[in-house]
């Protein structure tokens, strides 16, 4: 989790967790924060949050008779949206501006948004009571989609015996947004054979129409296959993972490594595939199977 955290930040893809509660998603973006030298801002999603309260106001002010624009937590550079499915979609969509064009509208303006902007949101299962599904437009605008399940039982015991002391644990800055931009425009220009290029593509498309692929079977279980956003976010994606091992040159690898979390929330399962207990992890798996890598 922590590896595709930092792969948001050196691409600028925003970053959904899914987990049940108390699994340290919050704490895990907070401290990811705290390791730049930028501004954090932490919004609580709640059913009686309005959209005024994400992006800000317009303010009267008697004295002056004059309006004033009071900007909303979301001009920051890093946005931790907690529990983001627990608002309603109106709240919901107020990050769509933000997330894609990086600006905010208040009162007919337009406010652009301080690079780096990512907005990490964490989120409970649609199973869970008193949550709302996202919706496809936003979902899709997220780079990234994590599980973030239980940990094992050596890791619980190593939790344990770092927070059952009480005491904070200190964390110090170790990039700048200097670094983080010069790092993106480093991983933007890094090598992707034409190979590469057309394997990115074979994938995405092969969601889309899987029996193309070999892949007949599937084709009653997918409803919607993934958008040409998720190929550029694959190649973003891939790029970084290559990056980070040290590597000026996107492998195969890397591709397979990143896929199924770039798509498991942009492939729409069927009513026949939920019945049948298929996962969009499955689905995802199958067409990676199918593919042939160069």
């Amino acid at each position: 989790m922590v590896e595709r955290l930092l792969i948001s930040i050196l691409t600028g893809g925003h970053v959904l967790l899914e987990g049940v509660p108390g699994l340290a998603k919050t704490l895990t973006v907070r401290t990811l924060a705290e390791t730049i030298s930028t501004t954090f801002q932490r919004i609580q999603f709640t059913p009686d949050l309005l959209p005024a309260d994400i992006t800000g106001t317009q303010i009267y002010d008697q004295s002056t008779s004059q309006f004033s624009v009071k900007k909303g937590p979301i001009f920051a550079n890093i946005i931790l949206a907690d529990e983001i499915n627990r608002a309603p979609a109106k709240v919901q969509a107020a990050l769509l501006e933000a997330m894609q064009e990086k600006q905010v509208t208040i009162g007919g303006t337009t406010y652009p948004l301080e690079e780096p902007f990512l907005v990490l949101a964490t989120q409970n299962p649609i199973e869970q009571e008193g949550t709302y599904p996202l919706p496809e437009a936003q979902v899709d605008r997220f780079m990234l989609k994590l599980h973030v399940g239980y940990p094992t039982r050596d890791e619980e015991k190593e939790i344990l015996r770092r927070m059952a002391s009480g005491h904070k644990i200190e964390v110090n800055h170790v990039a700048s947004p200097k670094a983080i931009m010069e790092a993106r425009a480093r991983i933007a220009d890094l090598y992707m054979d034409e190979r590469i290029i057309d394997y990115i593509v074979n994938i995405v498309q092969a969601t889309r129409t899987p029996e193309a692929a070999g892949l007949k079977d599937l084709v009653p279980l997918i409803e919607f296959g993934a958008s040409p956003r998720a190929t550029l976010s694959l190649a973003q994606a891939s790029r970084a993972h290559a990056f980070l091992r040290g590597r000026g040159y996107v492998s195969p690898d890397d591709v397979k490594a990143i896929a199924p979390d770039v798509l498991r929330h942009r492939v729409l399962r069927t009513y026949e595939a939920e019945a049948e207990e298929v996962s969009s992890d499955q689905i995802v798996g199958r067409v990676l199977d199918a593919i042939p890598a160069p």
